[in-house]
């Protein structure tokens, strides 16, 4: 992540959309597979403003970014136990300790997310959950995705692949943010037939775009949660030991 988007996100993880409506969706997702209490830890922590929710929620928690100022930023806001680390080396956490590991739009900035899930593996307890984003379809792979760091966009078959080769199996997995994704994909083409984009910021939304969208995310989330849905931008899927029960 590059300063100027970890000061974008700074700006917006409060009230815009996407932020709030992925918040929401993984409080939900941690409370029904890996409820607290328990030590959390995110890797890659952009701002905080996530883990600044778990901690409400009743977790313990800790994080890692690669980012010095993504983790003197956390440590503003009153988290002192984020730390500098690179995700794709062990972890310095006791070995299954932690009760839930929350990774949001994070391994697809990795050369080897293997490495990432193996370190997850170890650093779970038996009966702990990792929580995991990440942006869907490969064929809408573009300039947004390089300047975002971007090696890949995921299947939730490439997620099944890279959890089984970590040790972990894919308990639950669903797409999540389909209400855009008509949209998002007019964009994407249009970008590939005319190149101009020079940075990866979010579109600004007036108030009331923003509170329809929110309403469109709750609505989605209460289907998704019960019964997944078959298409959107990202996925989310959750992540166990393979003998958990």
């Amino acid at each position: 992540m590059q300063p100027q988007h970890l000061q974008e996100l700074a700006e917006l993880e409060d009230g815009y959309w996407w932020h709030v409506a992925k918040r929401q969706l993984i409080t939900s997702v941690l409370s029904r597979f890996a409820p607290p209490p328990g030590l959390l830890v995110e890797g890659g922590i952009g701002s905080s403003r996530n883990l600044l929710e778990f901690s409400r929620l009743g977790y313990d928690v800790t994080g890692f970014d690669v980012m010095l100022e993504a983790v003197e930023l956390g440590r503003e806001k009153g988290l002192p136990r984020v730390a500098v680390h690179d995700l794709e080396q062990p972890w310095p956490v006791e070995p299954r300790s932690l009760r839930a590991v929350v990774l949001l739009d994070v391994i697809e900035h990795v050369a080897r997310p293997v490495e990432v899930l193996s370190h997850v593996k170890t650093a779970l307890r038996p009966d702990g959950a990792a929580i995991i984003t990440v942006p869907s379809y490969q064929w809408l792979f573009s300039e947004w995705d390089r300047l975002l760091g971007h090696y890949r966009r995921y299947s939730p078959a490439m997620l099944k692949e890279q959890a089984s080769a970590a040790g972990l199996r894919l308990e639950w997995v669903t797409h999540w943010n389909s209400f855009t994704f008509p949209a998002a994909v007019a964009t994407r083409c249009w970008e590939k037939l005319r190149p101009a984009r020079q940075k990866a910021d979010f579109p600004r939304v007036s108030p009331c775009v923003n509170g329809l969208l929110l309403r469109a995310a709750s609505m989605e989330r209460r289907l998704l949660l019960r019964l997944g849905v078959p298409f959107g931008l990202s996925i989310v899927g959750v992540l166990k030991h393979v003998d958990a029960a």
